[in-house]
């Protein structure tokens, strides 16, 4: 049987077309109504962060901010937060018009749904599984961190995406003594080294965020402009990933923080990527890559037989934690030397010791050289070196387990920053050029969002009921 056809008159269509924006409004109210945690656990969220989640469901979204499931017996606990805006960094082109420059294209990351501003939350969660530490200062604690994000256009083009950064400003260590060469301590510093940052000015002592020209902490501002206004302090970025948006414009990505990824980009990389002044005048944006993984342009240069990518042994970066016949959801025999031994990155502590070498030890390390990227590529070969056992300039995951020791005895523990030591969080719109660094590395010049640090304590609950794979 032929279905009779219905007529439509443009009197039907307006009036289908209110009747669907009716419920669309309706459906949004409804929306907003529901808490985003379900249960009490919404209820303990902080009301600052329970604000920007209400805000987030009432946008434009394919899907509502991600829920945390228990990876416990005993519900994950909410330690801190970022909330996350476009306002407290250098407009670029990626969030802003641009006249000669940008203007008259379409947008290619900011300005959805009618030119909303883009804002994120960002929650952290520890996972106080049987065993493990339940303190999120512990560097061996299990963290989840979730992002959520309104307002970034889907990336269709440059084989393109959005990646999450937690940053660490590096913080002058106490004065301790030196090693028997003279150079300063792990997370310390020397007395002369003391003296030196005297000079550079009042501000820069221990304990106090390192700032490059002694004065005091210049945040991230709306009115910077790179190379000549800028921040002074000195970042260290820890990928969150990568990830893409969907179809109402909202980004959602989670990722587990933990000894096993804990580690940063290799630091010689920001010699190439832009970010310093003169890099990019001199050509030199992409001259070096880690594709193959060594100490950078002053130490080892791996082979790409020996140590790059096999297809038939492809790198995995998750080959990293020993599997465990106690595994209740998968258990299988451990054995060590399946571990990932091609790492291409080194622990967030050891890179916070490469920083500390270029910027901050001035008498203690090659005081004699001025030039900061040849500072950074002779302290990134050097603390390498310091852990590297089998001296093939790549720090594997066996070499940093943090229950192991390293450089004369100390506690791998020490290679790691914990969670709470990251003070910033920005989203970067990156693409494929080879670089593990964020994009313009350290400049502002491919930010989208970016927010500090808010501790939560006592952290409160923060999970539903279990997930239904605890690793």
């Amino acid at each position: 049987m032929r279905r009779p056809t219905r007529r439509f008159t443009p009197a039907t269509s307006l009036l289908a077309a209110l009747a669907l924006a009716t419920l669309a409004s309706g459906a949004m109210a409804a929306l907003a109504q529901i808490p985003t945690v379900p249960g009490s656990a919404g209820r303990k969220l902080p009301q600052p962060l329970q604000r920007r989640l209400s805000d987030l469901v009432k946008r434009p979204h394919t899907y509502r901010p991600l829920t945390i499931f228990s990876e416990a017996p005993t519900p994950s606990r909410l330690f801190g937060y970022f909330l996350l805006d476009g306002g407290n960094f250098q407009p670029n082109v990626f969030t802003a018009v641009i006249p000669d420059l940008n203007s008259g294209v379409v947008p290619t990351a900011t300005g959805a749904n009618g030119d909303l501003p883009p804002i994120g939350s960002v929650r952290l969660a520890l996972e106080p599984k049987p065993g493990l530490p339940t303190d999120p200062n512990d560097v061996e604690s299990f963290i989840d961190v979730f992002t959520d994000i309104s307002g970034l256009f889907v990336i269709n083009n440059e084989s393109g995406w959005y990646e999450g950064w937690m940053i660490h400003d590096v913080v002058i260590p106490a004065v301790a003594p030196p090693r028997a060469d003279g150079h300063a301590a792990f997370g310390a510093i020397t007395a002369d080294d003391a003296t030196a940052l005297a000079a550079l000015g009042a501000h820069d002592v221990p304990g106090a965020i390192f700032t490059v020209d002694g004065e005091d902490v210049r945040p991230t501002s709306a009115s910077d402009h790179f190379p000549d206004v800028q921040t002074n302090v000195v970042p260290l970025q820890l990928s969150m990933g990568a990830y893409n948006c969907l179809q109402q414009s909202d980004c959602h990505s989670y990722w587990e923080f933990n000894e096993y990824t804990d580690w940063v980009f290799p630091l010689y990389e920001l010699g190439f990527s832009g970010g310093i002044p003169g890099t990019f005048e001199a050509g030199q944006i992409a001259q070096l890559t880690s594709v193959v993984p060594g100490s950078g342009p002053s130490g080892v240069t791996g082979s790409p037989v020996a140590v790059g990518d096999d297809p038939d042994d492809p790198r995995d970066p998750d080959r990293g934690q020993a599997s465990s016949l106690t595994d209740e959801d998968r258990p299988q025999p451990p054995n060590d030397e399946h571990k990932e031994k091609r790492t291409r990155f080194v622990p967030s502590g050891l890179g916070n010791e490469v920083l500390l070498d270029a910027y901050v030890r001035l008498a203690s390390y090659e005081p004699g050289v001025t030039d900061v990227r040849q500072r950074l590529f002779d302290a990134y070969r050097d603390e390498v070196a310091r852990i590297d056992e089998n001296g093939d300039g790549i720090v594997s995951f066996e070499e940093a387990d943090a229950e192991d020791t390293s450089d004369g005895g100390q506690s791998n523990e020490r290679l790691y920053l914990p969670a709470t030591s990251f003070n910033r969080f920005a989203v970067t719109r990156e693409i494929d050029d080879g670089l593990l660094a964020p994009r313009f590395a350290p400049s502002q010049r491919a930010w989208l969002l970016s927010g500090s640090f808010v501790l939560v304590s006592p952290p409160v609950d923060a999970s539903v009921p279990q997930d239904a794979d605890n690793r």
